[in-house]
């Protein structure tokens, strides 16, 4: 309750300050780590500053990225953990009809034992990233499609530079919307294997029903390895390679952390929008999210019916459904969240307050008339979005977009590789075939075809058409129903054929015109309304490429003036972020504690979906095997410093068993997940998974008083290795350490 009191008292008395109020909040690049020491001193984060900017030295050259999810190095031998939801599509493909790795979970005893993750998985690490902003916008003119183009030409000038190592995969990224880019360099690692993931019900616990929610009781993480050719350098997958030696690898503190101790992240969170303007979130809370919630929720809705019957269908698309599920309920909880708190009215305000301020700030007042333009291309940008959101959909079938893309890369091919769009360039071509190939893991025709033909009614049922994919529509037996047209469709082409899939690679333009393949056709029908489409969104591209980044430098200038943190929105790249172990007062006026326990788990367990715990998890727990992973106590010595500046109401509970799940107030979003929490010293205490209901709109607004993320505390993994799952082999390979 004491740190509930302590933000309650600062937001309505004003005892703290606005930037202390707003201490925790930031996705930090490292190089601005120094800048901030001083509050990661305050939360007691020990580790110097300038050693969390440095990707070379501990703990930052551990950390690594997934292309989607974040993991870290923990053991000299290659070894990575992950959040189990993170490594899903791993373990997706390794289950089969005779061993469902999914359901069962999956331990390889010896590293000869650990299979492929699929050839697809990635690891990526960063090890440097420079500020191109001048090498970007030299020469990119004013007229907006030329502009687009220009900047792209010289990213990719920068990226093939960059990758003159072919183990290296290089990207220029826009910060502050544009104000500033970065090149960002990381090796690449191709041979990642499943080396343990406990059963879905243990880490999945509680499923969606308490995705976003808290009090939480999951096992989300998974471990994988890196392997390597035997010459050090990174390799596709081949059973003579050898695991990956790290430059580092973290230490694990197997006494995890109590309530009021600072912690930090590091991780490749996704995306944010917390500089977009009031405009842009009522578009968002209007139509945007209501729209793709009810998409998503008849997608989710069709996947769980057709599953319920064919486990093969289970299983193909378990990583889709738990992937969409997972937005559903994020859609679902931001637009809860507008409702609960006025975020379109604090931004309002906010806003009104920085025109007021570019009113007097001499320096700024011209800007007024880009953030008028800016305003009046947010208009044309909405149009285009809700234009093509449903002739976009009406193409969602897997072999369709196959075969769009594949049209594409036949075209792309005919010009110099420097000209071709990203994506087609031969920097691209092992991951474009790897995706060609997993497919067949991820696709069943019924199912597909169900979903295309959803969203062809869809658009059939409103007013925005495209003559090419209604003509298309109309061919052949005019008697015929939408879904007859469609098994004929399926029934006829030969991209459900994984060598026919991947010989279109090397068919040039003319064949694909001539083809007979129903989606071949289809595609080229409608690939000239697909670049037209593209080429307006890339002339307002350029638009906004003017636009936006004066809006920054005035915002960025507005922020300074009134001592709130400066941070670019997340955009995947490498960032960290601090704050402290701490519950909060929930909606429904609950104190959230911050930490839960093993004995949560049998409480919630009912035997069926999601609250299925497994029997050996439930044994263990039942009979008290908690060996050295017990604590006494996670809550926060009343002689604390918080307890000093405010008088305790409460006084440190009896924890007597394992934590399990914990809360901290770290900023983070989407990508995170499977992100290190460190200690002070920077010692592993746990990994990312998930942030609280009423946190959601955070992408938007950062409150700091009911913002808190979601940890697995590696009391809890160590417990289910060593007590339940017997995972001494890999154990042995962690560097524990003890306060």
């Amino acid at each position: 309750m004491r740190n509930v009191l302590i933000a309650a008292i600062a937001l309505s008395t004003g005892v703290l300050s606005s930037s202390a109020v707003m201490a925790d909040e930031g996705q930090w690049q490292p190089y601005q780590m120094p800048s901030i020491a001083d509050k990661l001193s305050e939360r007691g984060i020990d580790i110097p500053a300038e050693q969390l900017a440095d990707l070379t030295r501990y703990p930052m050259n551990a950390v690594v990225g997934l292309g989607y999810c974040t993991a870290s190095f923990v053991s000299p031998q290659g070894l990575v953990v992950t959040n189990h939801h993170c490594a899903y599509r791993a373990i997706q493909y390794n289950s089969k009809k005779e061993h469902n790795y999914l359901a069962d979970g999956f331990l390889a005893t010896s590293k000869d034992k650990e299979p492929t993750a699929g050839p697809n998985e990635r690891l990526y690490i960063t090890e440097a990233v420079t500020n191109v902003s001048t090498q970007v916008k030299q020469d990119i003119g004013n007229d907006p499609l030329l502009r687009y183009e220009n900047i792209q030409a010289n990213r990719k000038a920068l990226i093939k530079e960059c990758e003159s190592d072919d183990n290296y995969r290089c990207s220029v990224r826009s910060f502050h919307n544009g104000l500033e880019y970065y090149l960002i360099k990381q090796l690449i690692i191709r041979d990642v294997r499943l080396v343990y993931a406990p059963p879905e019900s243990a880490g999945a616990f509680g499923g969606d029903i308490d995705n976003y929610e808290y009090p939480r009781h999951s096992a989300d993480f998974t471990f994988l390895r890196a392997y390597v050719g035997k010459d050090g350098k990174p390799a596709v997958f081949n059973k003579d390679n050898v695991p990956y030696q790290p430059k580092s690898y973290l230490k694990i503190n197997a006494d995890g952390v109590k309530a009021g101790d600072g912690v930090f992240v590091a991780g490749y969170p996704g995306s944010t929008s917390r500089y977009r303007l009031t405009s842009e979130l009522k578009f968002a809370s209007d139509w945007l999210y209501p729209t793709l919630a009810t998409r998503f929720q008849l997608r989710i809705d069709t996947i769980e019916a057709m599953s319920a019957a064919n486990n093969e269908v289970k299983i193909k698309y378990a990583g889709k459904l738990a992937g969409m599920a997972n937005r559903m309920k994020k859609y679902n909880g931001l637009l809860d969240g507008f409702k609960a708190t006025d975020i379109a009215g604090i931004k309002q305000g906010r806003e009104n307050d920085f025109k007021a301020w570019l009113a007097k700030d001499k320096t700024y007042q011209s800007f007024q008339t880009q953030f008028d333009e800016l305003e009046t291309l947010l208009v044309e940008q909405r149009k285009q979005r809700q234009t093509r959101y449903y002739f976009e959909n009406a193409q969602s079938s897997a072999l369709l977009a196959t075969a769009n893309k594949l049209y594409r890369l036949a075209k792309e091919k005919a010009k110099p590789d420097a000209e071709r769009e990203e994506g087609y360039q031969e920097r691209d071509m092992k991951m474009f075939k790897a995706r060609l190939k997993r497919l067949d893991s991820s696709f069943a025709v019924s199912v597909d075809k169900t979903l295309w033909l959803q969203d062809l009614e869809a658009y059939l049922n409103q007013d925005i058409r495209v003559s090419e994919l209604d003509t298309a529509l109309n061919e052949g037996d005019v008697e015929a129903s939408l879904s007859e047209k469609l098994d004929g469709l399926y029934a006829l082409t030969s991209l459900t054929d994984k060598e026919k899939r991947l010989a279109w690679m090397d068919a040039d333009a003319k064949a694909f015109e001539t083809s007979a393949d129903p989606f071949i056709r289809l595609a080229v029908s409608l690939y000239d309304k697909n670049m037209s489409g593209e080429k307006a969104a890339k002339t307002l591209a350029g638009k906004l490429s003017m636009a936006r980044p004066d809006y920054m430098k005035a915002v960025i200038a507005y922020y300074k003036s009134n001592n709130w943190p400066v941070y670019p929105d997340a955009n995947g790249t490498l960032r960290i972020t601090y704050g402290m172990v701490d519950g909060y007062q929930s909606k429904d006026a609950l104190y959230k504690q911050p930490f839960t326990r093993l004995e949560g788990i049998p409480a919630k367990h009912t035997g069926v979906e999601p609250f299925n715990a497994p029997a050996k998890l439930l044994k263990a727990i039942e009979e008290q095997r908690y060996g050295s992973h017990k604590v006494a106590t996670v809550y926060q010595d009343p002689a604390s410093w918080l307890c000093r500046l405010f008088s305790c109401l409460d006084k440190p509970e009896q924890f007597n068993s394992v934590p399990v799940n914990f809360l901290s107030s770290v900023d983070t979003t989407g990508g995170n997940s499977g992100s290190p929490v460190f200690n002070g010293k920077g010692e592993l205490v746990g990994l990312n998974f998930d942030s609280t209901y009423e946190a959601i709109t955070k992408d938007w607004f950062f409150n700091p008083t009911i913002t808190r993320a979601v940890h697995v505390d590696i009391r809890y993994i160590l417990w289910m290795m060593d007590e339940v799952d017997h995972a001494q082999n890999l154990i042995e390979e962690l560097d524990l350490v003890r306060n």
